[in-house]
């Protein structure tokens, strides 16, 4: 997920700078997403469910934004992820 959320960030932030790149960020984001979703260990325990949701509103986010949500949103949920891969690299 720290890794999606890699993209998701970078494609945020080409988002007014360069559209080429920001969606080739998302388009990354999603092709990770896919492959997360399709790997069966996260198909338990509520997984799954979080990340089909996950892929529902960033493509709502980055096309239609019905759910209203916003950078500082994805940045908050995507910051987790980071922070716990940090952790997990100093053990």
């Amino acid at each position: 997920m720290a890794n999606i959320g890699s993209e998701v960030l970078r494609a945020i932030n080409w988002r007014k700078k360069n559209f080429k790149y920001s969606r080739m960020a998302f388009e990354r984001a999603l092709e990770l997403l896919d492959l997360t979703i399709e790997d069966k260990k996260n198909h338990s325990s509520g997984k799954l469910k979080e990340l089909l949701r996950t892929r529902e509103l960033l493509v709502d986010y980055f096309f239609d934004n019905i759910y209203k949500t916003n950078d500082k949103i994805w940045q908050n949920y995507f910051l987790a992820f980071n922070r716990l891969r940090a952790i997990r690299n100093k053990q």
